[in-house]
């Protein structure tokens, strides 16, 4: 499959890609040689192979959630070093 400049356009406008005009032609080459190489997976016989969801064959352990008391609001202000009477105050980071 060759890539026309109107694909390798919409394909950078997608990809955020930016290069010039002058090197559009060596993207459509790169491109193209890359969907060659894909396509040859279409070669490989994968017959009762099963699909691949992870590379790792552990199992995640995970608890149940439980409902729990939450943290109460005056509770969680108490040890604030600094608060006005709703919230936590944090230096001012942006300007």
């Amino acid at each position: 499959m060759n890539i026309d400049k109107e694909t390798l356009n919409k394909i950078a406008h997608l990809a955020r890609l930016e290069f010039d005009e002058k090197d559009s032609e060596k993207m459509l080459q790169e491109m193209s040689n890359i969907i060659s190489f894909v396509e040859k997976l279409n070669e490989v016989d994968t017959e009762g192979v099963e699909p691949l969801t992870t590379m790792s064959h552990e199992i995640n352990a995970l608890r149940t959630d439980e409902v729990k008391p939450h943290l109460d609001h005056d509770l969680a202000l108490k040890n604030a070093p600094k608060k006005d009477a709703n919230y936590f105050r944090v230096p001012k980071v942006l300007e």
